[in-house]
């Protein structure tokens, strides 16, 4: 059974859309690995539109499982990174005004540009993955940016509305996540996953991690975060 790491950044957007501070993102993430997670997940927009560098601070000293922070490939990132050393740093890619990602970070175009911010991260002793869609020119690049892991981008499997897309689309990630583990890279997955749509998702061999939060947190609004916590555990299994 895969690892499911909880992204908390949707606890933070409530908080925001009040100001103030609640909800707590940080008692999210205790919660969150109290019911059984087993990875705490956010991501520092450059914006900070949710999470903030306090938040960041406060997570790195309360999460007790693996802290992984979604960050775009920029110098100042990388400084913030190196100084708060997570578990994992996620390169992803990042656009002014975007509701959500979307899409997988290209590492093959970028790969210059992602190879120098890598190698800092790495001289740091932090692990690094990369988000990309589950294409095989993108797993191949990941493999030569040497990285440990990558995040296989679920959004057309999830977002499919009929059933031909949805098993075009669950073929490719099942292709990439198959030559991601004969290059030795670990495999994750997410977005837009849910307790409906994830069994085929978490069944894939390679997958070792789920990082979900949307959902989670959207179904902790009847459930509490330890219930909506245990039955994606639950879905995973």
């Amino acid at each position: 059974m895969p690892r499911l790491s909880v992204n908390i950044d949707h606890v933070a957007t409530i908080r925001q859309a009040r100001g103030g501070t609640e909800p707590d993102p940080i008692a999210a993430a205790v919660l969150a690995e109290l019911a059984g997670a087993e990875g705490i997940t956010c991501h520092l927009r450059g914006d900070r539109r949710h999470i903030n560098d306090l938040d960041l601070r406060r997570l790195r000293e309360v999460v007790t499982t693996r802290l992984n922070v979604e960050m775009a490939a920029s110098s100042r990132m990388l400084n913030i990174a190196r100084k708060l050393r997570p578990d994992l740093v996620t390169l992803v890619p990042e656009r002014p005004g975007e509701i959500t990602t979307e899409g997988g970070i290209d590492a093959h175009r970028f790969r210059r540009r992602l190879a120098t911010h890598i190698s800092a991260l790495r001289r740091a002793k932090i692990d690094v993955s990369l988000f990309i869609d589950p294409d095989m020119p993108q797993v191949e690049a990941a493999a030569k940016l040497r990285v440990s892991t990558i995040e296989l981008n679920t959004n057309a499997y999830s977002a499919a509305r009929s059933e031909r897309a949805r098993a075009r689309a669950f073929d490719a990630f099942v292709m990439a996540a198959a030559h991601a583990g004969e290059l030795g890279l670990r495999v994750a997955a997410g977005h837009g996953l849910t307790v409906r749509n994830v069994a085929p998702i978490a069944d894939v061999p390679e997958v070792g991690e789920l990082n979900i939060g949307h959902s989670i947190i959207a179904r902790s609004v009847f459930f509490g975060i330890d219930g909506a916590v245990q039955e994606m555990l639950d879905a995973i299994t």
